[in-house]
């Protein structure tokens, strides 16, 4: 189709651009400058760009967002419509004249609950139209303008007025927290609080004044995923109504509540997470989700469903696409501060969604008459985000490829025109000698084909030998693809070939590939991961006698239990890790009291448990290893990853060293503070050239 082919050959001129004369190698800090964009709204007429843009803040210890606009048609260069520094979420209204957003001020140096904001679409002074406890969630615009919709955490005792917690006169407000769910923190939310669950509120802006906001629905569940009725006389939302939820199998449905307030009803329900949903023409509803098997797995692969007007069972509509609806790829570059518009939208008969197969995320149309999936985007590439005019027929994307960070594009559906809108590092990246990887596919030990990619320093000499780095994804259910990702770009400035691979257990290969490792991992996935090593030893591009291998997470477990398995690594960075499962089990944010990873609990079967904890084989290491571990990170907590590591080698007098970053959680690399993020990097490769290089480090004398 012509909109496929236009954005293919755009995306390919981009990738393929030869690094201009003179330029120089990517460096860490050039982190500093770059420029995210978040968020990408297309107006209702698809004349207008609204979308949000995130810098690094001036002390280079945070980020900064704001609200820029660019035209569809490109007329115009993108310009900022506020100054932030924490605006986000914005939104149209139905007419297209009127802009609601969150801003969180600014109060002695800390950010206060977001309220939502209002400004006219062309720009100018925002008045705030909220005043909510403990502030608001997203905007959502009722189809008639007059109402927002969104979610707030207000609970009747923040509701009431009384004197001021801790002030003169006034009552003690206990600090004590009594617990009774099983999930009871959340890595980068802290501890969450059941007596505050989300709920839905309505606030009038026709008219209206600021803080005029009433509350829908009330009770012990959560409530999100808002969305009107086309009639605008009901607001949709997603919950799943289980006090425990991490005890049972999921179970989200879609409920709804009509504009005047009043008992919820259950519109939509699977046995299973209905996740993002959009209601469609003559009463259709299509959501992505997936229904819980009868036997417990370990990755659960996202199917399209469809209900049909009048309701009924829903319909899985994508049984014969085995691969990732809703999808998205694993990298270090995403908008650290603002989300991303990945909707299901209803256009010319049919829905747009994003799709993740083989590397590639992509932006796919649905055709319900056919039970089809087709992709709208071709080429290399990842859609990151995506929004569509009220028609359909102008969308704007979000991509992101090996060498440019995120580029705002505009498609028209009817013509097939494409046109970049916003290239917020192009002059940055026009001074930097980038390459796009090389991909590859090899043969593993018992004949699973592995797609792999191979980053190569600028100004690679075919037919010498490199030092690799073996980069290992987490997940483990995640993919690596085509983004870019400045950690790989950096290593290899750095002079080292970095083999990132998808081993068995990543997604976007399909169902039976991403499940295969289940009560396996680490092991398999291990061989795969040492077949490409391998691979790059024969073609003659990797140094058998200086290899490196990293990985973060569920790499991390990997990057532990490889050297465990094997002396061929030189050094090892191990990043917020697991080391032992039976103390991650009792310790981490989450719970596995469904049989997904392991057959029971520890004390039901610790002999598995044992068996997969790189810490029991601790004493066949010998491999100097760097720990790297987030001080707030409550996904893969130190005391259940680094810290055991690091005390059994250190007491066998192996070359360790662990490195704590203090205030980050589990997302140190992805959306940790600037200069974290660059001195993480620092660490990681200054181990490498110390063991693989041999440059001396003082910092890192441990013997």
């Amino acid at each position: 189709m012509r909109l496929a082919v236009a954005l293919a050959l755009l995306v390919a001129a981009v990738t393929a651009a030869v690094p201009p004369a003179g330029a120089r190698p990517i460096t860490e800090t050039d982190l500093f400058r770059f420029v995210w964009i978040a968020d990408p709204r297309i107006s209702p007429d698809g004349r207008q760009v609204v979308f949000v843009r995130v810098t690094v803040d001036a002390k280079k210890e945070g980020y900064e967002t704001a609200l820029w606009t660019v035209p569809a048609d490109g007329s115009q260069p993108a310009h900022a419509l506020t100054d932030g520094p924490r605006d986000q979420a914005p939104r149209w209204s139905p007419d297209g004249k009127t802009l609601a957003f969150l801003r969180a001020p600014v109060k002695d140096g800390k950010p206060e609950p977001p309220q939502i904001h209002l400004m006219a679409a062309k720009g100018g002074k925002a008045r705030q139209a909220s005043a909510v406890v403990r502030g608001a969630g997203p905007p959502v615009w009722s189809p008639d303008g007059r109402s927002l919709a969104f979610t707030c955490e207000a609970n009747a005792k923040d509701l009431q007025e009384r004197p001021k917690e801790g002030g003169k006169g006034g009552p003690r407000t206990s600090d004590v927290r009594v617990i009774t769910r099983s999930v009871y923190r959340f890595d980068g939310a802290g501890y969450l609080d059941a007596a505050r669950p989300g709920h839905v509120w309505v606030l009038d802006v026709d008219g209206g004044k600021k803080g005029a906001a009433r509350q829908l629905t009330s009770g012990a569940y959560d409530e999100d995923g808002l969305s009107w009725s086309p009639d605008g006389t009901r607001i949709f939302f997603t919950s799943d109504r289980v006090k425990d939820p991490a005890a049972v199998p999921p179970d989200t449905d879609i409920y709804s509540v009509a504009r005047a307030g009043g008992e919820a009803r259950l519109e939509v329900s699977i046995d299973g997470p209905i996740n993002d949903y959009s209601l469609g023409p003559d009463g259709q509803v299509a959501f992505v989700g997936y229904e819980n098997p009868k036997a417990v797995r370990s990755h659960d692969q996202q199917d399209l469903f469809l209900v049909r007007p009048g309701g009924g069972a829903p319909v899985n509509q994508t049984t014969a696409y085995d691969n990732d609806v809703d999808g998205a790829l694993i990298g270090d570059q995403r908008a650290p501060r603002a989300g991303l518009a990945t909707p299901l939208v209803w256009s010319n008969g049919g829905l747009l969604v994003k799709t993740a197969e083989r590397g590639v995320g992509a932006l796919s149309r649905f055709d319900p008459s056919g039970r089809s999936l087709t992709r709208v985007t071709t080429g290399n590439q990842e859609v990151l985000g995506f929004s569509a005019s009220a028609d359909g027929g102008t969308l704007a994307v979000l991509v992101s490829t090996p060498t440019v960070l995120n580029d705002l594009l505009a498609l028209d559906a009817r013509s097939g025109q494409t046109r970049v809108l916003y290239q917020p590092n192009a002059a940055l990246f026009s001074e930097l000698d980038l390459t796009p990887p090389e991909e590859i596919e090899y043969t593993s030990f018992d004949g699973q084909r592995i797609q792999s990619w191979i980053q190569k320093p600028p100004g690679y000499v075919a037919g010498q030998r490199y030092p690799v780095i073996l980069n290992i994804h987490g997940g483990p259910h995640a993919a690596y693809g085509w983004l870019f990702m400045h950690e790989f770009q950096w290593m290899a400035a750095k002079g080292y070939v970095v083999l990132y691979p998808n081993p068995r257990g990543s997604t976007t290969y399909g169902a039976e590939f991403g499940n295969v490792i289940q009560y396996r991992y680490p092991g398999d996935d291990y061989l795969d991961l040492m077949a490409g090593v391998d691979e790059l030893v024969k073609r003659g591009i990797a140094d058998p006698e200086r290899l490196g291998v990293t990985g973060g997470s569920g790499g991390g477990v990997l990057t532990n239990w490889a050297i465990t398995q094997t002396d061929r690594f030189k050094a090892a960075v191990s990043q917020r890790s697991i080391s032992d499962w039976a103390n991650w089990w009792y310790t981490a944010d989450f719970t596995q009291f469904q049989p997904e990873w392991f057959r029971g609990a520890p004390f039901e079967v610790p002999q598995e448990f044992a068996e997969r904890s790189p810490i029991t084989r601790a004493a066949r290491i010998r491999t100097p290893l760097m720990l790297i571990e987030g001080e707030a990170d409550a996904r893969t907590p130190s005391t259940a990853g680094g810290e055991p590591m690091f005390r059994a080698l250190r007491y066998r007098k192996v070359p360790t060293v662990m490195v704590k970053f203090p205030g980050e959680t589990h997302n140190l690399s992805r959306s940790g503070g600037p200069w974290h993020r660059v001195e993480r990097l620092q660490h990681i490769v200054a181990w490498f050239d110390r063991y693989l290089l041999g440059k001396p480090t003082i910092e890192y004398d441990v013997d």
